[in-house]
């Protein structure tokens, strides 16, 4: 029964009760939100401000562009002012979905109009969500300024007085770093267990150390290894860097799942399986899913067909201003930094596209002043139309280069680390179709016309292909065909090629140098100094070898190789049981080979040698799985420095060889001086003990007994001697090989 008139309170006391409700909880229910009925609204500011007679241009100019993202409802609308007929500088739009709202600000935000104005674009329900009442103090606070703290050098390593290296190793649950010593056991810098969930990473220059786990990847550097930053990626499964480690790819196999109120996701990524991110603000510049390579997705039986990823699907140019997807069969998506637009709106329809690899440094063409970066990519044969191989120059679109190949099986694209070489691997098939062939086709980049020369001097197919690093001289295996049913894999070839002595600056054609046949080797590791290289088996059951050669050995030359850029040298001879990785410290001086348990569980562990094959230590782990050096940034001295730097290389070796003398004599003392401080201790205790039997003997009466006579006593009447005996023993046992 509701209440009479009389039954009410009056008028002081209903406020009174009132000021002691708090309403706020239903007010924040039941309030008309203004997301409710204008999220497809946006606000541009920091436009130019014209004259009433430009608006309509004005306006039409930016509706253009409006509709690049979106579809507007109706015409923009730019406020005028009154008294002086001119735009205020920010105008409202209207689109047909909320969606479209937000793909605005994020394509549009911070775009230049011309060299004076860019706008900002922002949704209009952002000054309720920022600016409603309670939420922005009326009067203004000096804002507070934090004290300022020094932060770790995240390169401080570099500045190591002996110019030592570091490296990352895991095993088991735990994952270390540790300085790299020559002669002595590695120095643990920090170790931590469970900081990776399935893998570490370093960043291409060694700034950082990335650890992989279930909702993201981390990444920690500074003396203190501290983490720097953090990246939100759900069922993350690869990363990988650009050049400059400005920025970072995650991938994740299924797709991502946000949810609401996401701290660093919005609902853009939410079914996408790649994010780019920018490194230094942390936050997503763009999200992809995986695109799902040609043919069919299951085979005659209805399984499901597990095909081969693509990794990196994101290739970065060598400046990182381009980062470059391709669609199978289809185009090439390139897209500019930092803002993640597609360049000139539209992809690079490349009809039959298999491949495409950015040049990994700015190319140096003849005759060329502008900017631009190159990528090249391959086709397969279409119909009657012949495969094709071409060069691409960024930001222009223009074909540099193209050639037409015949009867092709497969192409492999291989760019010299200076881009003054690429390479294309091209195994060849008969008429037949019953045997296969190789060649290559080297593009002479700095050259007039990029020439092309072809070596086709193989019997055999090439299983692998490695240029020297900053150097013209390449190394390949080869091997002939698998028997159908055989066992064991067919012996293989290691050819080295150089290019011949010319008169100029252009280097002469490339020559084999020498071919050694009847081998089992597959990989091929260049120092990344140049000259080195190993060449090794891996992954195999049945071999386990490393070779270590030098391509500049300063020993005689045979008249033969005269006019040839390179002396070959075989300089030792290695093996290491189960091998399944190899890696060059970057400075070029030491080799591990390492055997992981992703691969097998045979002896796992690790190996280290120097650049000659030197064997310097053996490390056996149980549950070892990874080994990585840690990269250096490149070279700050010019290359005139570095000419003078070999120009007097064995007077700096005077100098290091006496820092290296000093440093084992300085072992050889503190083990010296440890041996000392050993006997003494033990001369002090049998002083203690002896002087605690003589207290003993006089307590119970007994004539106190000489040190001799208490060793060992024995008496057989009358005639009484004392028996000494000398053990010997080998407490520490080092060999040590001089050059």
């Amino acid at each position: 029964m509701a209440p009479s008139f009389d039954e009410l309170p009056d008028e002081e006391n209903y406020e009174d009760e009132d000021e002691e409700i708090d309403f706020s909880d239903l007010h924040e229910q039941y309030e008309v939100r203004m997301e409710e009925g204008l999220d497809a609204f946006i606000v541009i500011d920091g436009l130019p401000k014209v004259p009433e007679e430009s608006r309509s241009k004005l306006i039409k100019f930016l509706g253009r562009k409006l509709n690049t993202v979106g579809k507007i409802k109706e015409d923009v609308f730019m406020p005028l002012n009154e008294e002086t007929k001119m735009t205020e500088g920010y105008a409202f739009v209207e689109y047909e979905a909320p969606a479209q709202a937000a793909a605005a600000v994020k394509a549009l935000h911070a775009t230049p109009l011309d060299k004076k104005h860019t706008i900002a674009v922002n949704k209009l329900t952002d000054i309720e969500r920022y600016g409603r009442e309670g939420r922005v103090d009326e009067d203004y606070h000096e804002p507070h300024v934090e004290e300022f703290a020094a932060k770790e050098h995240l390169r401080y390593w570099l500045g190591d007085p002996e110019g030592r290296d570091q490296f990352v190793m895991y095993r088991g649950d735990n994952v270390g770093v540790f300085w790299n010593e020559r002669e002595d056991p590695p120095e643990e810098i920090v170790d931590r267990q469970h900081w990776t969930e399935s893998f570490v990473q370093w960043s291409p220059k060694g700034t950082y150390l990335t650890s992989v786990h279930a909702q993201g990847v981390q990444l920690w550097g500074g003396e203190s290894w501290s983490r720097q930053k953090r990246f939100a990626h759900p069922g993350v499964n690869l990363v990988d860097f650009s050049p400059d480690e400005q920025y970072l790819t995650t991938w994740s196999h299924k797709p991502m799942q946000v949810e609401e109120n996401h701290p660093s996701l919005s609902i853009e990524e939410d079914g996408k399986n790649y994010i780019i991110w920018d490194i230094a603000t942390g936050k997503p510049l763009r999200s992809f899913v995986t695109l799902d390579a040609p043919g069919p997705s299951t085979d005659t039986e209805g399984n499901p067909i597990r095909k081969k990823l693509q990794w990196p699907a994101f290739k970065w140019s060598s400046d990182a201003k381009y980062v470059a997807r391709m669609t199978q069969e289809q185009s090439i998506s390139v897209y500019e930094l930092p803002r993640m637009n597609l360049l000139d709106k539209n992809s690079i329809k490349i009809e039959g596209v298999t491949d495409f690899e950015w040049a990994p440094a700015s190319p140096q063409r003849d005759g060329i002043k502008t900017y631009e970066q190159l990528f090249c990519f391959w086709t397969p044969e279409l119909g009657s139309n012949p495969a094709k191989v071409g060069l691409m120059s960024i930001p222009s679109k223009e074909i540099v280069r193209t050639r037409n190949l015949f009867q092709v099986s497969d192409a492999k694209l291989h760019w010299q680390s200076q881009a003054a070489y690429f390479c294309v691997k091209v195994d060849t098939h008969s008429k037949s179709k019953k045997s296969l062939a190789t060649k290559l086709e080297i593009f002479r980049i700095r050259e007039k016309g990029v020439p092309v020369e072809v070596v086709d001097s193989m019997k055999d197919t090439v299983i692998n292909f490695a240029w020297e690093p900053d150097g013209n001289r390449f190394v390949l295996i080869t091997a002939g065909e698998i028997p159908a049913g055989a066992a064991v894999p067919p012996k293989t070839s290691v050819s080295f090629y150089c290019p011949e002595k010319a008169k100029g600056n252009v280097p002469g054609n490339f020559k084999l140098i020498r071919t050694i046949e009847k081998k089992n080797n597959n990989a091929i590791h260049w120092s990344p100094q140049g000259r080195f290289v190993v060449v090794a088996t891996v992954l195999s059951q049945q071999s386990y070898d490393l070779d270590f050669w030098d391509l500049d050995f300063e020993g005689e030359k045979d008249e033969k190789d005269e006019k040839l850029t390179a002396n070959l040298q075989l300089m030792a001879t290695a093996d290491h049981y189960a091998i399944t990785d190899i890696e060059w410290d970057p400075s070029g001086r030491y080799v591990a080979t390492s055997a992981s348990v992703w691969k097998h569980r045979v002896e796992n562990g690790y190996h280290l040698y120097d650049f000659k094959g030197t064997a310097l230590r053996e490390e056996p782990m149980e549950g070892f799985k990874q080994f990585a050096w840690r990269p250096r940034p490149g070279r700050l001295l010019s290359k005139d420095e570095q000419k003078n730097v070999r120009k007097n290389l064995r007077e700096y070796s005077k100098v290091f060889d006496e820092q290296d003398l000093a440093r084992r004599n300085t072992a050889n003392r503190a083990v010296i001086e440890q041996r000392k401080q050993a006997l003494n201790e033990w001369l002090a205790w049998r002083e203690r003990v002896e002087q605690e039997l003589r207290e003993e003997r006089e307590e119970l009466g007994m004539e106190p007994e000489s040190v001799e006579e208490m060793i060992v006593h024995e008496e057989d009447g009358a005639d009484a001697k004392v028996v000494e005996e000398v053990v010997e023993e080998v407490v520490d046992e080092t060999e040590e090989i001089l050059d």
